[in-house]
């Protein structure tokens, strides 16, 4: 008789899986990128539980003190770690992204204890500029088990084009959108991403095209102007994320909001309606009746002078 330990069976991707649930409802994706536009990166290894940072071997006390200096300061804070396995004895390595236009910038350090990043200067972090894209996959399995089954290939998939700038993250929002890909200091989100589209996915993110198929939004804006940017670029073939910037949204009224946006031609106008959808099992640890805010740009004209 077998003298082995009982496993648990490894999780696959089966039918009431929350990613696979969203795509066959068609669940929309555009405006669905959290509201904060800086973010602290914080390398911790190993396992982290369902609270990301604050349930990992950084301690939860170095980590609610942390996510409270940060907090305070408009920067959130993800726990990242390198796909497979961390060299032993390497030094950690932290990261301040800021997205904001005008002020997009991507600096990078190193720590031994987690004290250190407790003193980091948010608002003027030292270390060295990195102006080369950054690649976070979300792979927080504890979280949602969809982001490990679907982040984790990808993550190995893009490592494996670009080794050393491809990090696993703590959950990002979004787990039925899964394999979610965060693209710094661009700040774009996609969802739906698949290993074997990694070389193409490189390759426009580099040249800095936004990839309209993919994209929940720009982190840091509002839903409606995460949306109207999208529509925006694919509506007028404006590829580049340069071409489009966000000049005001008008709070949702009567079922939709405006967003004015500056363009290469002047200023434009996009409406989105905002619908509520009621859906189940937008987690796979919650099959629950639910529901969820859709935005959908409906036109597009622009402004005249």
């Amino acid at each position: 008789m077998s003298t082995r330990p009982h496993r648990a069976p490894h999780p696959r991707e089966t039918l009431d899986r929350c990613a696979l649930r969203a795509q066959l409802r068609g669940d929309p994706m555009l405006g669905t990128a959290f509201p904060a536009a800086r973010l602290l990166l914080v390398e911790q290894p190993g396992p982290w539980g369902r609270n990301g940072l604050r349930s990992s071997r950084f301690g939860i006390e170095a980590a609610d003190a942390l996510e409270a200096k940060a907090n305070a300061q408009g920067v959130r804070v993800q726990a990242i770690r390198r796909p497979g396995r961390t060299p032993r004895g390497a030094p950690r390595q932290w990261a301040l992204v800021d997205t904001r236009d005008g002020t997009q910038s991507l600096r990078r350090g190193e720590f031994d204890d987690p004290a250190e990043v407790l003193d980091l200067p948010l608002d003027a972090a030292p270390g060295v500029v990195d102006e080369e894209p950054l690649y976070l996959v979300c792979a927080h399995s504890k979280h949602d088990t969809c982001c490990a089954l679907r982040g984790r290939p990808v993550a190995a998939a893009l490592t494996a084009l670009r080794p050393g700038r491809v990090w696993e993250t703590s959950h990002v929002g979004g787990d039925r959108f899964a394999a979610n890909v965060l693209v710094l200091p661009s700040g774009l989100l996609y969802g739906r991403v698949l290993p074997f589209a990694a070389t193409e996915f490189v390759a426009a993110a580099e040249s800095g095209e936004v990839i309209g198929a993919l994209l929940r939004g720009r982190i840091g804006l509002p839903p409606a102007a995460q949306a109207a940017l999208a529509f925006a670029h694919e509506h007028l073939a404006l590829r580049h994320i340069s071409d489009l910037c966000v000049v005001s949204t008008t709070p949702i009224a009567d079922g939709a909001a405006g967003v004015r946006l500056r363009g290469p031609h002047g200023e434009l106008d996009v409406t989105v309606a905002v619908e509520r959808v009621e859906a189940a099992g937008l987690t796979c640890h919650n099959e629950r009746a639910n529901a969820f805010l859709a935005y959908r740009p409906l036109a597009i004209s622009r402004v005249e002078a």
